[in-house]
């Protein structure tokens, strides 16, 4: 993998992790059509994840410290323990098919389309909520659960984290504003769970990323980077602008995908791409 060919990735990484379009359903898209070369996916993946926690960190940095300094008084932490548990469950249950899924693209069209669906309605009931005026401005417990079925739904590649957080939030009744800002936080725990569990992988079976090293780091700096302007840019605009641009855009990203896999131009395998780069390429020219 070329430094050049990370940093793209990273730039990615960084749009797509807090924008509700999928980060891991772009990079799995990106590193198949492509042909990008790396050892392990998978942890590849949730490195350039770590950038974009570097992001979460600065711009909630006062948040951070106010619920690390009150923990009673300030209920942020346990409401993300609280979001974080339905994503746990299912990883443990589903530890082997969701590793499955998350480095292969069966089903990466379908989860397209299903965020592009979330997102519909993520539009049509904070409209409603905002009619009846029954919006919440605060998380509890059944928001955080909500909010947390939901990250697990994001696991799948394909599928928004943003997004479908953002929809158990709006569909708990919270307004927009407060359902992002609190899907962003829910990002921390759930990067350094995945985190933790790919490097224990990665001892086991003995894997080195130490020539792709350089690379990595570029893609972590640049993801990181483009993550935080767009963590300030998207919640400036989340109570105002439309979800349904973005839900276009998937539906058709997904409807796309669906036939590139049909035609056998995208294969299952992101690494097993080389249909992919001879038909880009004869686009190109």
């Amino acid at each position: 993998m070329s430094i050049l060919e990370a940093a793209f990735l990273g730039l990615f990484q960084g749009l797509a992790e807090f924008l509700p379009i999928s980060s891991s359903g772009h990079l799995n898209l990106l590193q198949a059509l492509f042909g990008v070369d790396v050892d392990h996916q998978l942890l590849f993946n949730i490195l350039l994840h770590v950038g974009t926690l570097a992001a979460v960190a600065i711009v909630f940095w006062k948040d951070w410290l106010h619920m690390v300094l009150h923990p009673i008084k300030d209920r942020t932490l346990l409401l993300l323990f609280i979001a974080s548990l339905p994503a746990l469950v299912g990883k443990i249950l589903f530890d082997e098919p969701l590793d499955y899924v998350e480095t292969h693209n069966d089903i990466l069209g379908v989860c397209f389309l299903l965020t592009g669906l979330m997102l519909v309605l993520t539009q049509w009931l904070s409209r409603r909520n905002a009619q009846r005026k029954v919006e919440k401005t605060k998380v509890g417990i059944f928001e955080a659960l909500a909010m947390g079925c939901l990250q697990a739904v994001g696991m799948l590649p394909g599928v928004s984290r943003s997004g479908s957080t953002i929809f158990g939030g709006v569909w708990a009744k919270l307004d927009r504003q407060t359902a992002a800002k609190f899907s962003f936080m829910m990002s921390a725990p759930a990067i350094v769970g995945g985190l933790l569990s790919e490097v224990m992988n990665v001892m086991e079976e003995g894997i080195s990323i130490g020539f792709d090293l350089p690379a990595i780091i570029v893609g972590m700096v640049v993801a990181g980077v483009t993550g935080y302007f767009t963590i300030r840019y998207f919640l400036k605009l989340i109570a105002k602008v439309s979800l349904n641009g973005f839900a276009l855009y998937v539906t058709v990203l997904g409807i796309v995908v669906i036939i590139l896999q049909i035609t056998g131009v995208l294969t299952s395998a992101p690494e097993a791409a080389a249909q992919g780069v001879a038909f880009i390429k004869s686009l190109m020219g």
